[in-house]
């Protein structure tokens, strides 16, 4: 840890992080209850990963076996949620790893992974508002013959704009900046809404499921082209190894796909400073909106790949087309509308996210300052939050879902092993501090954590990977030519004050 003010892993001590909350001006309102927390995961864990890429990972990917990639996904993730909750209960500051690198491994790294965060939660939002859209136009044609024009349909579906998309994130920005109590309660709504769709899922599929359609469970592997190119994993560029779709590889493959479909967890924690009691309740709902999510995936997939041929499963609504395709248009309508209602909140709480990882680094100078100051009545970070709203529209507007999902991944795993490595770092630099809450078998679990994240990015492509290094590359520019002249840390020696 380093309290060198010209370094660029000076590192901001735990204490200054708590102090800099308290400003009256940059303060965010303490409103949310261990209840809230669980909700917002549950909330923003089950959404397009569960309602949309699991038939692009089935009938690509893994078949039936897609329900053991969930598993491999949860796991990874349960290692990191350890790691996230003794941090977020510690360190119960808005900014999630951003904050908590800044606290253990130095500015340097945390500007690293907060640039890395901003895109991650907007190209999430993106991801998620895509989806929806994908479901709301697939209702509306099913149950009211309606349909937009297709230029306006967005670049999934052939048309040039996704109008819906756009719509849909500046509803939500409105929505964030009025309050987050607000946005608390519309999601508790919708969540039990999502929740009634799922369980209605996995037990009225029950009824349809055909032993036939898992066989084989794990279908046979089928070789890909050897070779490198932008589309090829980079664990296969690096090793020379011929891939595969389908077989044991391709759980994993899968797996880094859907892998999508937990990030929720990591979102709870950039609401700990909003948290009346985050000691307690930041643990409570990081894991346990992770628990019940792992289980109500793997009994879906399992529902749905019983019902339907993995190899004819919907890319865009699978759940909805399961159904349909046992002639039950009943559930497949609901399971249409229920996943349209509940993407709402995995946008809304993604994009709460990434406003709260914005508004924490321009509180510590490495973004305009002007972007932390909270509105006067609601206590919200407004400037941030418009701001980046009207972005993530456009780039919904005009994005294919995909790719989208692979950059996310990939920004979402490189947070995880951070995160993991602060734990071990700040364990071995402040033994002293009081955690409320702490990670089993350190260093085990969190070095763990940190060789599975690394596995899954490793099966990403290799196109993923140059996008994500662009993007890291403008980042420790923008760094170097503003962030680090800027950071409140490092003005300390100069009589700024902090």
């Amino acid at each position: 840890m380093s309290r060198d003010m010209n370094s660029p892993f000076r590192t901001k001590t735990v204490e200054q992080s708590i102090r800099d909350t308290e400003e009256p001006e940059h303060a965010l309102r303490k409103s949310l209850s261990a209840w809230d927390l669980t909700v917002f995961g549950v909330g923003v864990i089950i959404g397009t990963g569960i309602f949309v890429l699991t038939g692009i990972a089935a009938r690509n990917n893994a078949g039936p076996a897609t329900a053991l990639a969930f598993v491999a996904a949860g796991i990874v993730c349960a290692l990191a949620a350890l790691c996230y909750a003794e941090f977020a209960s510690t360190v119960p500051v808005a900014g999630s790893a951003y904050t908590f690198s800044y606290a253990s491994i130095g500015e340097l790294p945390a500007w690293i992974i907060g640039w890395d965060l901003v895109l991650e939660f907007a190209l999430g939002t993106a991801v998620v508002a895509v989806g929806w859209s994908g479901y709301v136009r697939h209702l509306m044609h099913t149950n009211l013959g309606w349909d937009l024009p297709r230029a306006l349909e967005g670049p999934d579906a052939g048309g040039s704009f996704d109008l819906l998309a756009f719509l849909l994130i500046l509803v939500l920005t409105a929505i964030l900046v009025v309050g987050t109590k607000l946005s608390a309660r519309i999601t508790a709504i919708v969540v039990a809404i999502k929740v009634i769709v799922v369980l209605l899922v996995i037990i009225a599929g029950l009824f349809f499921i055909k032993a036939d359609n898992y066989s084989p469970f794990i279908p046979p592997a089928q070789p890909q082209e050897a070779g490198g190119g932008w589309h090829a994993p980079l664990v296969q560029v690096l090793f020379g190894y011929a891939p595969t779709n389908f077989g044991v590889m391709g759980i994993f493959t899968a797996a880094s796909l859907i892998f999508f479909a937990f990030i929720g967890f990591d979102v709870v924690a950039t609401a700990a400073e909003e948290t009346k009691n985050p000691q307690r309740d930041m643990p409570r709902g990081i894991l346990g909106s992770l628990l019940v999510c792992t289980v109500l995936y793997v009994a879906v997939t399992l529902v749905v790949t019983g019902m339907q041929k993995y190899s004819e499963m919907s890319p865009t609504a699978p759940l909805a087309e399961a159904f349909k395709s046992v002639n039950q248009p009943f559930f497949s309508g609901a399971i249409s509308l229920g996943a349209a209602v509940g993407l709402i909140t995995v946008s809304m709480i993604l994009l709460l996210g990434q406003t709260r990882v914005f508004f924490a680094m321009s509180r510590d100078g490495l973004l305009p300052r002007v972007f932390s100051v909270t509105h006067p009545k609601y206590r919200t970070p407004y400037r941030a939050t418009l701001l980046l709203g009207g972005v993530i529209a456009v780039v919904a507007g005009f994005t294919s879902l995909e790719k989208l999902a692979e950059l996310v991944n990939i920004g979402t795993l490189f947070a995880f092993v951070l995160v993991a490595l602060g734990v071990i770092i700040l364990r071995k630099t402040r033994p002293d501090l009081h955690r409320s809450f702490r990670t089993p078998w350190v260093p085990v679990i969190p070095i763990l954590s940190i060789a599975a994240s690394l596995w899954l990015m490793l099966n990403l492509p290799v196109e993923t990977w140059a996008r994500f290094g662009i993007w890291m590359a403008i980042g420790i520019v923008v760094y170097f030519l503003y962030g680090r002249s800027h950071s409140r840390l490092g003005q300390v020696g100069a009589d700024a004050k902090f």
